[in-house]
């Protein structure tokens, strides 16, 4: 039996549940695609599937709203793959087991995939419902938003009628957002023939970080390991000579890193361990308040043969790590508490003689976003690295007059008699992309409550997923 089983509603998780079977992280997209072409296939609803396997599937409108404008309902059917450092998962075949705890919904051992997975469930449910009002529904699957929104990039908007779109990517029930970051990929690559070196072995890795999302988390002082790093290992060069072997921390360049391992040769590995380690100690009582299950284990080997980077690179390596810049960069002047612009460098690791420094750029503005992209090149044009750059999304800029967020607040009013928080997100949602699009576009992001996205302790409100629901439900009504 399912561990979903009972659950209100019950059918969305039904659904859910059928989603998490199926491997779906970001550029596994296929088998999810499959699934999504089938659902409208068994409900014989009209679809389009493209290249990117993003599907739209249309739902003609109920009796009464024949005359509505239509609406887009949107999600993504893409997950970060985030696991924990023992546990045994293949990402590419299998899928994820889902547990009960309390008023949450978790996976053990791994990220969750709610986000944005119980946006598609919620979605199909009412795409196969003949019993509730609405207008015309365009739902719109895309692909690949958690790797630069690369779906809805390649998204052809001309099969659809709607210049209004509901969102559900977000992650707090009481609030609605408006307005979202645009953001790249910029990557660098340190490169230098290898080097036959002798010494004794060494593994430094750095874990128990909070990690998260690099939009939502960027601002409450979540230290990065890979910073941490160019920390402890630029202190360690006045003390130890060592050579770098390899290094391996992050995955994904839009998550915080939260552990990161390198291996060293060092002269006098227990003399380098024990001066590290008394260093350690001062950077654990100062971050203790905001990280206080840090934690960084050195291990010592044997004397071993092996290829290294060259000194010059290991200089250069620690000089970025050290002098990167990193997370928040600048604060709104017109948004208050809004972060305006960061980049958190999420992906480092060693391969083939190369070195690579994986970052997530973002702003709310433009102008800005390109600042930071020239800043990165001229900073990593000093040590000689090659430069990559990508999965550019635009911002979603606010509009003071969307009908539709008016909806939204009336309906909320109704159903929790309060208002909601209405709030602009320095993380990025496709709600910029169809924005970029669409001319005349009005557009709300709305969901149930999520929390650690992106982490293996993500976990989704089960109350918050009925009430968000139900809410959806009530805004279709009224769009008349």
């Amino acid at each position: 039996m399912s561990a979903l089983k009972g659950l209100e509603p019950e059918r969305v998780f039904e659904i859910f549940d059928e989603i998490s079977s199926i491997p779906h992280g970001s550029g596994n997209m296929k088998e999810i695609a499959d699934y999504c072409e089938n659902f409208a296939i068994k409900n014989s609803l009209r679809y389009i599937r493209d290249n990117a396997h993003n599907i739209i599937i249309f739902k003609e409108s109920s009796r009464g709203y024949e005359n509505a404008e239509p609406l887009i309902l949107q999600g993504h059917i893409d997950m970060v793959c985030q696991k924990d450092k023992d546990y045994n998962i293949n990402f590419e075949k299998d899928g994820l087991k889902l547990y009960v705890d309390g008023d949450f919904l978790k996976a053990k051992g791994t990220t969750l995939g709610a986000d944005n997975g119980i946006a598609a469930a919620m979605i199909l449910n009412i795409l196969e419902r003949n019993d509730i009002s609405h207008p015309r529904i365009e739902a719109v699957f895309t692909t690949d938003e958690e790797i630069g929104m690369i779906g809805a990039m390649a998204l052809d908007v001309s099969p659809l009628n709607s210049r209004k779109m509901i969102n559900l990517d977000s992650e707090e029930i009481d609030t609605v957002t408006v307005s979202c970051a645009g953001g790249s990929e910029f990557n660098a690559f340190l490169k230098g023939e290898s080097e036959a070196s002798s010494g004794e072995l060494l593994t430094l890795t750095i874990k128990g970080l909070k990690g998260g999302h690099s939009g939502v988390c960027i601002n409450e002082g979540r230290q990065n390991a890979h910073i941490l790093l160019g920390r402890i290992l630029g202190f360690m060069k006045a003390f130890s000579y060592f050579k770098l072997v390899s290094v391996s921390g992050g995955d994904k360049s839009n998550a915080i890193p939260n552990f990161c391992t390198t291996t060293l040769l060092c002269e006098n590995a227990k003399e380098f361990k024990e001066k590290a380690e008394e260093y350690v100690k001062i950077i654990k009582e100062e971050i203790s308040a905001r990280e206080p299950e840090f934690e960084v284990n050195i291990e010592l080997g044997e004397v071993e043969n092996a290829e290294t980077f060259s000194d010059e690179v290991l200089d250069k390596f620690i000089f970025a790590l050290f002098c990167t810049p990193n997370s928040v960069l600048e604060m709104s002047a017109e948004i208050e508490n809004l972060v305006e612009t960061s980049l958190n460098l999420g992906v480092l690791n060693s391969d083939n003689n190369k070195i690579t420094f994986g970052y997530a750029l973002r702003s709310n503005k433009k102008s800005a976003l390109k600042a930071l992209e020239d800043k990165l090149y001229r900073f990593y044009s000093v040590i000689d690295a090659e430069i990559e750059t990508g999965g550019h999304y635009p911002p979603w800029e606010f509009n003071p007059n969307s009908s539709l967020q008016k909806i939204y607040e009336k309906c909320y009013f109704e159903q929790f008699g309060a208002k909601p928080k209405v709030e602009a997100i320095h993380a990025g949602l496709e709600c910029g992309v169809f924005a970029d699009k669409i001319e005349n576009f009005d557009c709300i992001a709305i969901g149930p409550e999520l929390l650690d996205v992106h982490t293996v302790n993500e976990r989704l409100s089960i109350s918050s997923t009925a009430e968000i629901y139900k809410l959806l439900l009530e805004i279709l009504e009224n769009c008349k």
